[in-house]
């Protein structure tokens, strides 16, 4: 089979174009033939900085978690009817050196989950990492519903900081599609339209003087939840927008970003501080979230493409490393890569 492979930390020139074997399903494993692969971050910054203290986990890495495409052959204990099914792909290259950047990639069943007939393969290579860690930020709030769905945030306000990126455009279709009034920011008027085809009830700039102001005037009693990417640069204003017992949950894209907080006011409001990493989830969340995520997807309410608000930028295999590339340099919409057609 064809794949991309890196065996060093570094530049996206590391990813190398080869032929491997084709892997096969061993008990309670499916291979899946891979149509595209999702890229997101965490891909990038593996490739760059390593696994584990900058160095890589195993000699050899496919990259990429996410991916769509049909299963092909089942191992031991798996259903043979399961062969032919069209799935989407999560979590594939955590702990396992092989991801979906290649033509075949195995994975335990679990991890193949059923695509409907009217959702597409970019949608199914655009949803794992990104809904799942959404997912968890989404029920980090005081009085949480145990699962998202229709009407399971009916009532609560809630604010996504960097709505228009892969994660933020996760967080929103789903705390819509579970009934919450979202308040995504936008500081452009192409971001505020994407943020709307996506869910958002309200705009606002939150780099802008009158953040504060204008959240309020969306949420005259603050918000129960603000979903933020950038907790460190924003911390001040999140804490002006809060409700009482409101929360930040934090997906932070920040690095080494160090957040001070008023611990004596923040205690007397009881806010609370949750940061999520989608990969690191406790499994039992995860397989909650996938669990929604699927109802989601087969609703509809959780898409990717231009109508929903996250455009698709599309590379052949070939070109992974023009792919990460995109990523890192926080290209707009959701990046993916075709790697086969049939």
């Amino acid at each position: 089979m064809k794949a991309i492979i890196y065996t060093s930390v570094g530049a996206s020139d590391v990813l190398e174009l080869t032929e491997r074997p084709t892997p096969s399903p061993g008990p309670g494993e499916v291979r899946v033939r891979v149509r595209v692969s999702g890229v997101n971050a965490t891909d990038w910054k593996c490739r760059q900085f390593g696994h584990v203290q900058g160095r890589l986990l195993y000699p050899e890495v496919i990259p990429h978690h996410d991916g769509a495409g049909v299963i092909d052959a089942v191992g031991e204990g798996v259903d043979p009817g399961r062969v032919g099914q069209r799935v989407w792909l999560w979590d594939a290259a955590w702990r396992r050196p092989g991801g979906t950047a290649a033509e075949y990639v195995v994975v335990p069943q679990r991890q193949a989950v059923g695509l409907p007939p009217d959702v597409s393969d970019e949608t199914g290579a655009g949803i794992g990492l990104p809904a799942v860690a959404a997912h968890a930020c989404l029920l980090a709030m005081w009085g949480a519903p145990d699962r998202l769905g229709p009407g399971a945030l009916t009532g609560r306000r809630v604010l996504v900081v960097g709505g228009t990126g892969t994660f933020g455009h996760a967080a929103i279709q789903l705390a819509a599609w579970s009934g919450a009034e979202v308040i995504a920011t936008a500081s452009r008027p192409e971001q505020e339209k994407r943020a709307r085809a996506a869910g958002a009830r309200h705009t606002v700039d939150y780099r802008a003087d009158t953040a504060v102001a204008d959240v309020r005037a969306a949420a005259p009693d603050g918000v129960d939840l603000i979903v933020q990417v950038a907790p460190s640069a924003y911390a001040e204003v999140d804490q002006q927008v809060l409700a009482p017992a409101g929360t930040v949950a934090a997906y932070a894209t920040e690095g080494r970003g160090q957040v001070t907080l008023p611990t004596a006011v923040l205690m007397g409001r009881n806010v609370r501080y949750q940061f999520v990493l989608g990969t690191t989830l406790p499994a039992a969340a995860k397989e909650i979230a996938v669990t929604d995520v699927a109802a989601a997807v087969t609703a509809e309410a959780l898409t990717v493409g231009a109508d929903s608000g996250l455009p698709v930028l599309r590379f052949p295999l070939e070109r992974t490393a023009e792919a990460h590339d995109a990523v890192q340099s926080g290209s707009v919409g959701k990046v993916l890569v075709d790697v086969a057609t049939f």
